[in-house]
């Protein structure tokens, strides 16, 4: 059945002699509740009354159109219009060339109310400003002159107040508040009557009979514009709407909103507002004019009258609806929800959104059925359910309101036949249920959007997505979604399942059975890296301790991490650590450095156990890389340290081959000579014996670093071994002092072998020298600028008066001493201090 927007339904037919039938032929209409007035072509006006109705339904209701009185006006003469004015209960009359008020109920003459002749065409104005001053006002055009005159229409008089001059002779004409639509025999003119300005719009080259200006309400009029365009323009003169393309032959056009009602002799075609296309089409044979109502238009031929009621907008909407024209409805419903709201507006429009939405869904048009679902609020589970591996996400309780049993069918068919466009359903699924977690449209299904989102990422094989998904906190039921996640070998998965439902003991032992080879899932490269981090993390102790024996077997330099990157405010009990490191060694180390370099720990037995737990290392190990990175951190804490015992470490490293840890010990008590003598005749490393005067020195003055050097050519002087390393370290180091290397020196050497040194200790004696004399000269002469500027302060004079006080403790200066500070001011001598203070 066709979409129809307006109810056809045939008012009365005039049944005449067949002597009388063009003579009472109807000519004009007027309306008013369930008043009736025709005007007929022979000086007739007649009275009907309409059936009433609750429903406003004329077609319901069983009785028939009444005839009221009757009033001939004359013996000829087609009455031409007619305008009922309730507020007085007038009805206007023009016929033969003058405007009548009768009574509207009696159709007898207003007795105060005298013609008014000369008239052509007029209109009454519905403002409710002059109606609530008990007063009408009604526009008339003359038939003798270019004007258009403007009444006050009372209960008992009316009189012209204005005339508004028109260059041509009006054909039609339309009001609206104090706006005047006028249409002249070649154009259409706008004019507003208080100003009596006038404004020409656009020509048109159309008959007189073909002439239209009819009010569309707000300010807007409705012209038969040239090329047969219904034109839209405001009363200020703009157009707002595109315009209509409407049949060449339109008789009249009326608008009940949102559409448009254009007559022809045999047809009504009714246009949307909104999209400006042809809604529906009623065959009118003879039609000759219509009559806009509140609801409606009524069209009259030569005997009959037909009501054309417009169908309530819910049930057009519904209809378009059923007849699939979902674009249409939406349309229909977000433009009369400005002008006329719908109270189910927002039902409805979430409704037929979702609508919207499935049409683009079958279709393919995933992007945009996401945007019309979010936007109509659609329940996520009217998704979830057209999916047959889905359902079981779903409670029991679940009802769809929405009728798609076919295409639900053809989801399953997709399902078992063709997997690959399925994938995009899929895909389409986990695109919008992602869209909608979190929003209110999830409020009331977190657990199936979850459930479902677990399950279309563990068949799909998406990782990143179910991890995530299971990272954050998630409504999936366990007893779900676990045997999902096995079916699927997702084990990594099920651990963080596991975990985001507060199950730490089983989370870790999933990912436990992982790492130990009893589950095969490679969607996590390293299952023992995260279980680490997650003890790190965890603030249940009791399961850090029950998984920490099993950490530290696999990995100790990883697995000591559950104890050294906890939080700062979650850290556990140093001493049981220590305590429970003793059977992983390396472990041990690496949290005793956690604790003296991280944390900064100054409690000897730290710095005790860390050095003598390096030695224990060394001892073990006989070469390679882990040997040297190992010594290498036992020397850095014996240099740096200031918390360890020295004796406890030099007891244990005396009896062994750490020459080089001993001289360090050695140093660190002072015994810098027997240090040196261990590293050159031990150790029998000259070079890291030179390092270690540096090293001893640091901090120190440049004698104590002398006196070390000097203690090391002593040694290597003491053995003829060593003599060229001595001759080595003579010309090398800048830092001897000549006179006392020389008293060290044996007599056999010669001067060419140490003549290099010589040299050197020279030069910087005379360096130090000529840098000792540029200083006394520079400090001479600023002592010179001193006494010049005191020569040049002692010329001036002063006067002292008798009652001359001193600027510091203002007692009078006594004395012929005094003092003056720069600005002047004289003071005592012995002032001057508390005065520079």
């Amino acid at each position: 059945m066709a979409f129809k927007a307006f109810t056809q339904t045939h008012v009365c037919e005039r049944q005449e002699a067949p002597k009388e039938k063009d003579k009472s032929s109807i000519q004009c209409l007027e309306c008013y509740d369930r008043n009736v007035y025709i005007g007929t072509k022979h000086a007739t006006v007649q009275h009907l009354i309409l059936p009433s109705s609750t429903s406003g339904d004329l077609s319901s209701c069983q009785s028939k159109t009444r005839e009221g009185r009757a009033r001939k006006l004359g013996s000829s003469n087609p009455v031409l219009q007619l305008r009922a004015v309730p507020l007085f209960n007038h009805l206007l009359v023009l016929w033969d060339r003058s405007i009548t008020a009768l009574n509207m109920f009696s159709l007898e003459p207003v007795p105060a109310l005298k013609k008014i002749q000369h008239v052509s065409l007029f209109e009454v104005c519905d403002s409710s400003l002059t109606a609530q001053a008990g007063c009408v006002e009604m526009v008339t055009s003359s038939s003798r002159r270019k004007v258009v005159r403007i009444h006050v229409v009372g209960v008992d008089r009316w009189e012209v107040v204005k005339e508004v001059p028109l260059p041509q002779d009006p054909v039609a004409l339309a009001v609206d508040g104090t706006s005047l639509c006028v249409a002249t025999g070649d154009r259409y003119l706008l004019c507003d009557i208080e100003s009596g300005s006038s404004q020409e719009l656009f020509p048109h080259n159309h008959n007189r009979q073909r002439v239209i200006v009819t009010s569309a309400g707000q300010g807007e009029f409705l012209l038969n514009g040239p090329e047969s365009l219904g034109m839209f323009v405001m009363k200020t003169g703009i157009c707002q709407r595109p315009p209509l393309q409407w049949p060449l032959e339109v008789l009249a056009a009326g608008v009940c909103f949102p559409y448009i009602l254009t007559l022809q002799p045999q047809v009504l075609s009714v246009y949307s507002m909104l999209d400006q296309q042809r809604k529906q089409t009623v065959s009118l044979p003879g039609a000759k004019g219509l009559l806009s109502t509140p609801d409606g238009v009524l069209v009259f031929t030569e005997r009959d009258i037909f009501s054309l009621r417009l169908v309530p907008l819910e049930e057009q909407i519904q209809a378009l609806v059923r007849h699939k024209r979902i674009e249409e409805a939406l349309l229909l419903l977000d433009g009369v929800q400005s002008s006329r709201p719908l109270d189910s507006y927002k039902d409805l429009q979430k409704a037929i959104t979702c609508l919207a939405g499935f049409v683009h869904f079958y279709q393919r048009g995933f992007s945009e059925a996401r945007d019309l679902f979010i936007k109509g609020e659609l329940d996520p589970r009217e998704i979830i359910h057209l999916y047959p591996d889905m359902q079981s996400c779903l409670g029991e309780d679940f009802q769809s309101r929405f009728d798609h049993e076919n295409k639900g069918r053809d989801l399953q068919v997709l399902w078992r036949e063709d997997r690959n466009t399925f994938h995009h359903y899929l895909a389409f699924l986990g695109d919008f249920l992602r869209a909608v977690r979190g929003t209110e449209q999830d409020l009331k299904c977190t657990t199936e959007v979850d459930c479902a989102l677990l399950r279309l990422y563990a068949e799909l094989g998406d990782t990143e997505n179910l991890q995530q998904l299971l990272t954050f906190p998630n409504d999936c039921r366990l007893d779900h979604c676990v045997p999902v996640l096995e079916q699927h070998n997702r084990f990594f998965a099920l651990g963080c399942l596991y975990q985001s439902h507060g199950k730490q003991i089983d989370a870790i032992k999933t990912w436990v059975k992982i790492a130990d080879g009893s589950h095969n899932d490679p969607s996590c490269s390293d299952v023992y890296g995260h279980i680490v981090r997650t003890l790190s993390q965890l603030k249940d102790r009791d399961t850090v301790w029950k998984f920490a024996d099993w950490t530290l077997q696999r990995n100790q330099e990883i697995g000591v991490q559950i104890f050294s990157n906890r939080p700062p405010d979650d850290r556990l009990e140093t001493q049981d650590v220590l305590v429970f490191l003793e059977k992983f060694p390396l472990a041990l180390v690496l949290y005793l450095e956690f604790l003296i370099y991280d944390l900064s720990s100054e409690e000897e037995r730290h710095h005790n156990r860390l050095a003598l737990a390096y030695v224990t290392q060394m001892l073990k190990e006989e070469k390679g890389a882990d040997l040297m990175l190992t010594r290498g951190k036992l020397q850095q804490l014996l240099w740096d340290s200031k918390f360890y015992d020295v004796s406890a470490v030099y007891e244990r490293v005396k009896s062994t081959t750490l020459h080089t840890e001993k001289a360090i010990l050695l140093g660190k008590t002072g015994e810098h000579s027997q240090a040196l003598q261990v590293l050159v005749h031990q150790e029998r490393d000259l070079r890291t014996a030179e390092a270690y005067c540096y090293r001893a020195a640091k901090g120190q003055d440049t004698e104590f670093r002398q006196s070390l050097l000097l203690t090391l050519l002593q040694i290597y002087l003491s053995s003829e071994d060593l003599t060229s390393t001595a001759v080595d370290l003579l010309n090398s180091n800048p830092f001897f002092a000549a006179e006392k290397v020389i008293q060290l020196l044996p007599d056999s050497w010669s001067v060419q072998l140490v003549s290099q040194f010589l040299v050197r200790s020279i030069r910087e004696t005379l360096h130090q020298r000529r840098m000792a004399r540029l200083q006394k000269a520079l400090v001479q002469a600023e002592l010179m600028q001193h006494k010049v500027t005191w020569m040049q302060a002692s010329k001036t004079k002063f006067v002292l008066d008798k009652e001359q006080k001193c600027k510091v403790c203002q007692r009078d200066l006594a004395e012929p001493q005094f003092a003056c500070n720069l600005l002047g001011e004289l003071m005592h001598t012995s002032c001057t201090g508390f005065s520079a203070s």
